[in-house]
C-alpha cells in the first residue's frame, strides 16, 4: 500500500522521523507539491497526507482512486469535506495536538508586548545601555498585566489553558463561546467569567482570539467591532489570520485605538509584502510557529499515524468528512 505525503517539509524539515508511517506501508514524502503536480503524484493512490496542499472539488473530481486524506493539522479548510462525504473519501484531522504550544505562544506574544524583552535586548546589544547615564533605561511604555482584563474570544482547550496562565499573572479573564457554557465547564475554569461578545469587547484590556475560521468569524474584527473596544486595547491572534480585517486593524494601530497587535497568523501566508500590518506601529508578527516546537510536531506525527492506522483497521477516528 502506497502512502503519499504531499508537503512534508514543514512537519519534518529533517529533525523528526517518518517511521510511524513507514510501518504502515510504502511511504513517499514530497517536501512541497505544486497544484499541477497533485495529479501525477496521486495517480492510482488511495491514501495521502496534506498540510496546506489544497483539495477543492475540481481537484478531487480528477482523483477517482483517492479514499483517504489525512490533514496534518487541526484545520481542514484546505479540503472540500462536503465533496469527500458525498463520495466516500475519509478525511481526518489532528485535534488538540498544539494546545500547550499555542497557549505558550499566546502568552509569549502578550508578554513581549507588555515587557518588550526582545526590543530591550536588541538595544542592549546595540550599546545603548553601555552609553547610558543611569543604571537602567526603558524605551516605550512597559505594562503590568496584574489586574488587567483578558477577553478570550472562543473557549476551547487552548483558551482554557491560556486562561489559567493569565490568571496566575493576576489577570481577570472573560470568555465567550459559540456553544452553551455548561456547569461542568464553569467548575473546570472557575476563574473565567463567561459573557456575550459585546461585553467581552467592551470590557477587555486584551482580546485574544481562539476561534475557527468560519463564515461568521471571517473579518470579525472590523472597524465597527474595534470601535466598541477600549481605547488602547491589545489584540492577540493565534487562531486564523482572516479573523482580523487587517486594513481596519492597521488603521486602528496607527490611530492608537489599538495599542498593539501580536499575531502568529495573517490572512495570506507567507505574508504579502503589501500586508498593511507590516507598516503599522506596535505590531508583533511571528511566521505561524505556534505549532512548531519539536515536541509538538512529534505529537502531531504520532496522532496522524494513529489516525491512518485506525482507518486501515476500519475503525476511523478524528473524522471530519
Amino acid at each position: 500500500m502506497k502512502i503519499v505525503v504531499l508537503d512534508g517539509y514543514t512537519l519534518s524539515p529533517g529533525d523528526i522521523s517518518w517511521a510511524p508511517f513507514e510501518r504502515l506501508g510504502e511511504l513517499v514524502v514530497y517536501e512541497y507539491t505544486r497544484p499541477e503536480e497533485i495529479f501525477s503524484r496521486l495517480e492510482g493512490v488511495s491514501i495521502c497526507l496534506t498540510n496546506k496542499t489544497c483539495f477543492p472539488r475540481e481537484v478531487l473530481e480528477k482523483l477517482p482512486d483517492l479514499r483517504y486524506i489525512g490533514c496534518l493539522s487541526t484545520g481542514f479548510n484546505v479540503v472540500d469535506v462536503d465533496y469527500c462525504h458525498e463520495h466516500g473519501i475519509t478525511v481526518t484531522n489532528i485535534p488538540e495536538y498544539a494546545t500547550f504550544a499555542t497557549a505558550q505562544m499566546t502568552i509569549a506574544l502578550l508578554l513581549e508586548i507588555a515587557s518588550k524583552v526582545g526590543h530591550h535586548s536588541d538595544l542592549v546589544h546595540q550599546g545603548v545601555w553601555s552609553k547610558g547615564r543611569d543604571f537602567c533605561f526603558w524605551d516605550g511604555t512597559l505594562t503590568e498585566l496584574w489586574g488587567k482584563t483578558l477577553g478570550l474570544f472562543g473557549f476551547g482547550k487552548i483558551a482554557s489553558r491560556v486562561s489559567k496562565i493569565a490568571s496566575s499573572l493576576g489577570m481577570n479573564v472573560l470568555a465567550c463561546r459559540r456553544s452553551e457554557v455548561t456547569e461542568e465547564m464553569r467548575k473546570a475554569d472557575p476563574q473565567v467569567e463567561f459573557v456575550d461578545p459585546s461585553t467581552l469587547f467592551s470590557r477587555s484590556d486584551v482580546v485574544s482570539f481562539h476561534c475557527p475560521l468560519t463564515a461568521d468569524t471571517k473579518g470579525l474584527v472590523n472597524q465597527e467591532v474595534i470601535s466598541k473596544m477600549k481605547d488602547g486595547v491589545i489584540l492577540i491572534n493565534t487562531s486564523r489570520g482572516p479573523v482580523l480585517d487587517e486594513k481596519a486593524v492597521a488603521q486602528a494601530l496607527k490611530s492608537g485605538k489599538i495599542s498593539a497587535l501580536g499575531a502568529d497568523v495573517v490572512s495570506v501566508e507567507p505574508i504579502s509584502e503589501e500586508n498593511p500590518l507590516l507598516s503599522a506601529p506596535n505590531t508583533y508578527l511571528t511566521p505561524h510557529i505556534a505549532w512548531a516546537p519539536k515536541d509538538t510536531r512529534i505529537r502531531l506525527m504520532d496522532v496522524a499515524a494513529a489516525n491512518l492506522s485506525a482507518y486501515l483497521a476500519d475503525k476511523p477516528v478524528n473524522v471530519v468528512s
